[in-house]
């Protein structure tokens, strides 16, 4: 994995470098035409970005020479020096010192000494004649042509490319279970090698695509001063992970959610200075964006040390929505209960603000997690603080899924929604208030038979009997949304990799099932949508 430093330092030169090209372009388009203003305002602009990149990554002696170089552009600009003589002469020779720096800097290697550069350039600024050598016409005319190693792409080319990908994995299942139907030896060696390379593809794709969490974590000092600022609350914010690796378009995906996350913090879930003096905390608020890996998944977590979400307001709250009736929510842990701040247009705002209420428009925020296959969490201790955790995929184009048989099909349920997977006996069960409940892992989880589920109808479910139980239960454990139910299937399959591709209309109207995969076989499997499923049991439950 790149550090961050190698990173940043890739991006400067690819940018750095486009810099130069559209300099020495522009240049000589001015030497043609001195009069020619959109050429002369490019060229200032460019010089003026390049010493601001320079000197933020620390390349001292390119943001001088681009800082001079762009003092003697704005006195053309501003009509005090000409661009004639040896002006052009020097401004050509500032920007060739320029592109020697920046290979200099993507070669690791000492930058060449400027002082005669500057001393020409400050000349040239007090109205005096450079000092013009015979080691450098020359050397101008010897000068050889270099392109750069680093090239910008697309994203939508590198979509295209992963699809082909995603195409190319699902042939790859089917070669390899044909393969083994066959027994040919030679067709076996080859399918093995097939598949070698396309995991080899697969893995290299994926890794062009991703980016540090770095690239946005770092627009957010800036919002998090200006909300602090209009909020009149003193709030440090600390980053940490921000070389974790994430595919570019999931990131993209999650920015209005982790702005929605970080205002929400400040506005609501962090206290004033005075407040927090009176509750024995410091009057200055703490702010944590984090990263790291757990598995083949990125977490993302916003921390804040502020007053916490008091369960028992939300359980008052989501009754008095009607979400609930009184007698359940008095038995809800307050995982369960905190669940409820992500139901549509709930909130335990007192008042509308411009910076909207803690639980406003947090279901907005899950849908936008749930669409990439992950999961958002809550947890909070009163007066303590609150952490929010986006648990996401690396990349959205193939995902580990569990393959399991219902009714003698195939059907797929992504692991990010796969808790754990456990069988039972019957004397296992017990049935409370016409549901099933089982004890697994010190907790009594509801557990109902995915067939039922899925062939309901509109209705309530039918209150649970352990007398449909025969034998043993192969039950798949679901998390969401901090609820955990259990599916009873036929039987498991297997664990793998799929790509799964959009229902076709006019089957895309079913939410029940997030789309499709085509497995070894050349067999359609559906593949489930965990957080239809929940919401599904939850609206309909006996």
């Amino acid at each position: 994995m790149k550090s961050r430093e190698q990173e940043y330092r890739e991006i400067f030169m690819a940018e750095a470098l486009e810099y130069y090209d559209a300099m020495s372009r522009h240049i000589s388009e001015l030497e043609r035409n001195p009069a020619d203003e959109p050429a002369l305002n490019e060229l200032f602009r460019l010089m003026h970005n390049l010493k601001s990149n320079a000197r933020a990554m620390g390349y001292t002696q390119i943001g001088e020479a681009a800082h001079h170089m762009e003092t003697i552009f704005g006195l053309i600009r501003s009509k005090d020096m000409t661009f004639t003589g040896p002006v052009v002469t020097v401004l050509f020779d500032g920007i060739d010192t320029i592109g020697e720096m920046i290979r200099a800097v993507g070669a690791d290697q000492e930058a060449s000494d400027i002082s005669f550069l500057l001393e020409n350039l400050d000349r040239l600024v007090r109205g005096e004649s450079p000092i013009l050598e015979d080691t450098q016409e020359e050397e101008e005319a010897n000068r050889k042509l270099e392109l750069s190693d680093l090239v910008y792409i697309q994203i939508k080319k590198l979509d295209h490319l992963l699809n082909l990908v995603g195409e190319l994995i699902i042939d790859r299942d089917r070669v390899l279970t044909l393969s083994q139907e066959i027994g040919n030896p030679a067709l076996m060696a080859a399918a093995a090698h097939f598949s070698r390379i396309a995991d080899d593809l697969q893995y290299s794709v994926m890794d062009a695509r991703l980016v540090g969490v770095g690239s946005l974590f770092n627009k957010f000092p800036r919002v998090v001063r200006d909300v602090a600022a209009a909020e009149e609350k003193d709030v440090e914010l600390t980053i940490v992970g921000e070389d974790i690796q994430i595919d570019r378009n999931i990131l993209q995906i999650i920015t209005d959610s982790l702005l929605h996350l970080v205002r929400n913090a400040i506005g609501h879930g962090l206290e004033t200075p005075a407040e927090r003096i009176a509750a024995g905390k410091t009057g200055q608020a703490h702010l944590t964006l984090s990263a790291q890996t757990e598995r083949d998944d990125v977490l993302i977590q916003v921390i804040d040390d502020g007053r916490g979400i008091d369960v028992e307001s939300v359980r008052r709250k989501a009754v008095e929505r009607g979400l609930v009736a009184a007698e359940t929510a008095a038995t809800l842990d307050p995982d369960a209960v905190r669940s409820f701040l992500f139901e549509p247009g709930f909130s335990m705002a007192k008042q509308v603000t411009e910076i909207s209420g803690r639980g406003v428009g947090l279901d907005v925020v899950k849908l936008a997690i749930d669409s990439l296959g992950g999961q958002l969490r809550v947890d909070s201790v009163m007066g303590q603080g609150t952490t929010f955790t986006l648990v996401l995929p690396t990349s959205i184009a193939v995902k580990g899924a569990l393959l399991f048989v219902l009714d003698e099909r195939n059907y797929a349920i992504p692991l990010m929604h796969t808790d754990s997977v456990v069988s039972l006996m019957p004397d296992d069960f017990h049935v409370v208030g016409g549901m099933l409940l089982a004890r697994v892992q010190d907790e009594n989880l509801p557990v109902v038979p995915l067939r039922r589920l899925l062939h309901n109808g509109d209705g309530p479910l039918a209150p649970a009997s352990k007398a449909e139980l025969n034998g043993r239960q192969d039950i798949i454990i679901v998390n969401y949304s901090n609820r955990k139910l259990g599916l009873i299937v036929d039987r498991f399959l297997r664990q793998q990799d799929i790509v799964i591709k959009p229902m076709s209309k006019p089957l895309d109207t079913i939410d029940l099932f997030g789309g499709v995969t085509l497995l070894g076989s050349g067999q359609v499997c559906l593949v489930l949508d965990v957080p239809a499923l929940t919401r599904l049991f939850l609206a309909r439950r006996p």
